[in-house]
């Protein structure tokens, strides 16, 4: 047993090695399980798209023999068990032209017209042509070609409904659809390993407490390097297993890909020597679900291991970064317990509870409303992610830095066009010049017209000044949205208010929108309305809270309005003012409602700042990765320009 001495890092020692084996292990089961769960639905789904594909060919060669592509169906799901139905449909005329299923029985078999009932259907075989004539003409794979929808079974299974088109020399003619029957239940994880990983560790732990004594600092780094080395032998031999996984699943749909050859091919087989068999070419059955051949089984059936290994190295890649992911995790953890950071935390927390549960409403809003929002666009600013990917991981999607590298290092400001140099108004440098601008004009015009009112609303004896006060302050109590939409009606070219007092003074009507510089204008004239309230609000607040006796005591002295202006105003203004300073430009700098609603960012793209022009690329253009980046780049912006403005004017100080 363990002396007194030794007890005192026995207890929080032992408890961080259980811990973090625990949470190492659990992490390192749990995705070593998904990846082979992964591997296992991945080789059943290809399993099921190379018979479907089988069956397509079967529809191809059969042409307008109906009878001939019955009985061939037939046939074919009698040698496929693992089909539950399949159906043919022809998409001129609406015609089910071959069905296995056990609804198209008797008095509904086929061939017959499809009912309203079947109009889900016929409008997936719409949806699949679409898609076919979508990626000729675009020359890209945007759009799935396969469908394969996961459904519930009977019992709790799981089940596939797959459909392809059958598609000819004159484009996409019809539809095979066929339904699985339930799926193998995922496989499972043995224990074992994961028990020794949690409990090797222990004893090991235990044993240099014995040998090293109360040395928190040693016994720390040997439970570092036992639970570390167990868990690096648990991930070794979790990727073995999937590897094993993914091998297996590979031999089963090469088995598959030969099974359906050797079908197909007998199904096909001419009678007589009337003609020659068709030419198959069943490596390209083994496809992804925009039809193009995965290449991992040849024509004769045999797996490529290069090809395969190619496949498995990015799955590979993202399962070792979760599993050096779990590693540092309990590594992180054991530490923190080891070492006492959890026995300190725990005691704070028994003291200050009180204090704490009057506070853990507020953070858990702010967890989930701000903090999560925020570190997951800064997760989705380092992938590919747009529109046709949001089914996919974001470790699938995972591109590093380079959605930073393309909107900072884009440079090409003007470019050469066939009419001479164009401005590039989709480059981040313009659009930021642009911004810059846009929030220094603004926040002078704001707090010059707000300091002047100010100092108007504060001059002694003022008739009606609480009606002015009023008054002044409603194009801040409005919602800016309206206030925005009405001033754009106002720059209407043939029905806007300005306009029509321009051409009454002899003038002609101008085209606002039309030109970058007229186009700032309007933004400008609206956000100033919005803007000038907030300062005066705050100005004349601060203006009167100035004693009246250094008024007094100046005048005495001397010193004319301009003197008191600059020697007592000015001063006493600036703990209000500069504040109110970084504020307002924070909210100018992203002040999105004013350029969406008013400019729209007219003329193309010329008035966009960040903040619209991010928006735009997730909403417009759909890329979402991009978008997240370029609003991550925003928010560095405004964090380097808050940090240096309280540095420099010490605005929040005391």
């Amino acid at each position: 047993m363990p002396g007194p001495s030794h007890r005192a890092p026995l207890l929080p020692l032992l408890t961080g090695v259980a811990l973090a084996a625990v949470l190492g292990g659990g992490l390192t089961m749990r995705f070593v399980g998904q990846a082979r769960r992964d591997a296992t639905e991945e080789a059943e789904r290809r399993q099921h798209v190379v018979a479907l594909s089988a069956l397509v060919t079967l529809a191809q060669q059969a042409g307008s023999d109906e009878e001939r592509l019955r009985a061939q169906v037939t046939a074919w799901q009698a040698q496929n068990p693992q089909i539950a139905s399949a159906r043919v449909l022809m998409m001129g005329g609406l015609r089910l032209l071959a069905s296995t299923a056990k609804a198209d029985q008797g008095e509904r078999a086929a061939p017959r017209r499809l009912d309203r009932a079947e109009k889900p259907f016929f409008d997936r075989g719409q949806r699949l042509a679409t898609a076919v004539s979508t990626n000729r003409e675009e020359q890209t794979a945007r759009k799935p070609e396969i469908e394969i929808e996961l459904a519930p079974a009977e019992g709790g299974a799981r089940r596939l409904s797959l459909a392809a088109p059958v598609e000819t020399d004159e484009g996409v003619v019809g539809m095979v659809e066929v339904e699985t029957g339930p799926l193998p239940p995922s496989p499972g994880e043995p224990w074992l390993p994961y028990l020794l990983v949690l409990l090797v560790p222990l004893a090991l732990a235990f044993g240099a407490t014995l040998v090293l004594g109360p040395r928190r600092a040693a016994l720390a780094a040997v439970a570092l390097l036992v639970v570390s080395g167990a868990l690096v032998l648990l991930a070794r031999y979790g990727g073995q297993r999937v590897a094993a996984s993914r091998r297996e699943g590979a031999d089963r749909v090469a088995e598959q890909v030969r099974k359906q050859t050797q079908l197909v091919a007998f199904l096909l087989k001419p009678e007589g020597d009337a003609a020659p068999a068709p030419a198959l070419t069943p490596s390209a059955w083994d496809q992804d679900a925009f039809r193009r051949p995965l290449g991992q089984v040849s024509d004769a059936g045999t797996l490529d291991l290069d090809k395969l290994a190619t496949a498995s190295h990015k799955p590979d890649v993202a399962l070792g970064r979760s599993l050096l992911a779990a590693n540092v995790l309990a590594m992180g953890l054991l530490l923190f317990v080891a070492l006492g950071g959890a026995s300190r935390l725990g005691a704070t927390l028994r003291k200050n509870r009180q204090a704490y549960l009057y506070i853990a409403p507020a953070m858990i809003g702010m967890l989930v409303l701000v903090f999560f929002p925020f570190f997951y666009g800064i997760t989705l600013s380092f992938t590919d992610q747009n529109l046709y990917n949001t089914n996919q991981s974001i470790s699938d999607l995972f591109i590093g830095l380079k959605n930073y590298g393309d909107i900072l290092g884009d440079f090409a400001i003007v470019k050469q066009g066939e009419g001479g140099s164009v401005v590039n108004y989709l480059n981040f440098y313009w659009t930021l010049g642009f911004t810059i601008v846009w929030t220094v004009t603004n926040v002078t015009i704001g707090v010059t017209s707000g300091l002047i009112l100010a100092l108007i609303l504060n001059t002694k004896g003022l008739a009606f000044r609480p009606v002015y006060r009023v008054l002044l302050i409603l194009p801040w109590a409005m919602p800016n949205y309206i206030t925005a939409l009405i001033w754009k009606g106002m720059f209407h070219r043939q029905f806007g208010v300005i306009n029509h007092v321009i051409q009454m003074f002899g003038g002609s009507a101008i085209s606002w929108f039309d030109r970058p510089f007229t186009s700032f204008l309007t933004a400008l004239i609206t956000n100033g309305w919005l803007s000038f309230p907030f300062m005066m609000v705050v100005s004349l607040g601060a203006l009167q809270s100035i004693p009246a006796d250094l008024y007094e005591a100046a005048r005495v002295d001397g010193a004319n309005r301009w003197q008191q202006f600059r020697a007592i105003t000015l001063p006493s203004l600036r703990p209000a003012l500069v504040p109110a300073v970084v504020l307002s430009v924070v909210w100018t700098f992203n002040m999105f409602n004013i350029i969406y609603l008013v400019t729209a960012g007219e003329p193309g793209g010329a008035t966009e700042i960040l903040v619209t022009q991010a928006f735009k690329f997730a909403f417009e253009r759909y890329r979402y990765g991009y978008a997240a980046a370029y609003s991550t780049v925003i928010f560095i912006i405004l964090l380097v320009y808050g940090s240096i403005q309280n540095r420099l004017s010490k605005a929040t100080e005391a």
